[in-house]
């Protein structure tokens, strides 16, 4: 089965129809039949930026259930610092928390496939063994997912 991590934008994007990527990821997401993974700190993310929208918060909670997303807490120390020494690392892109923990989240289930809107961090941001990542909406567009 093909699991995809999710970023925070799509995320957001899918649930909002005002959104300027809306269309986009929901044909994305739409056609995809494979697994979801994420991190907590990502669906904390979505949580602040839907939560103005009515019913903003459920429906991130209903989109993780109906796709059955598979939710990963990374926030133990030995998580942490790895994560910080990403973002310490990537300053200059720079990483924000919720990317640094798909980075190592993707180190953990080997995953390299990334939903995402943020095309310049992704594609900057490499795993272990320089492992680059896979940008979903750009195979997408390509007709090569």
């Amino acid at each position: 089965m093909t699991t995809w991590l999710i970023d925070t934008g799509p995320l957001v994007a899918y649930l909002l129809a005002r959104d300027p990527s809306h269309d986009q990821v929901s044909a994305c997401l739409d056609d995809f039949t494979g697994q979801l993974a994420t991190s907590s700190a990502v669906v904390t993310e979505a949580m602040h930026f839907v939560a103005a929208a009515p019913a903003g918060p459920r429906r991130v909670l209903d989109f993780l259930h109906a796709t059955a997303t598979a939710v990963y807490d990374l926030s133990t120390p030995p998580a942490l610092d790895d994560v910080v020494t990403l973002m310490e690392r990537y300053h200059d892109t720079p990483m924000d928390y919720a990317d640094g923990t798909l980075v190592r989240l993707a180190e953990a289930l080997d995953v390299y496939d990334v939903l995402t809107l943020d095309r310049r961090g992704f594609a900057t941001y490499r795993a272990k063994r320089n492992r680059p990542f896979r940008l979903v909406l750009d195979l997408a567009r390509s007709g090569r997912r």
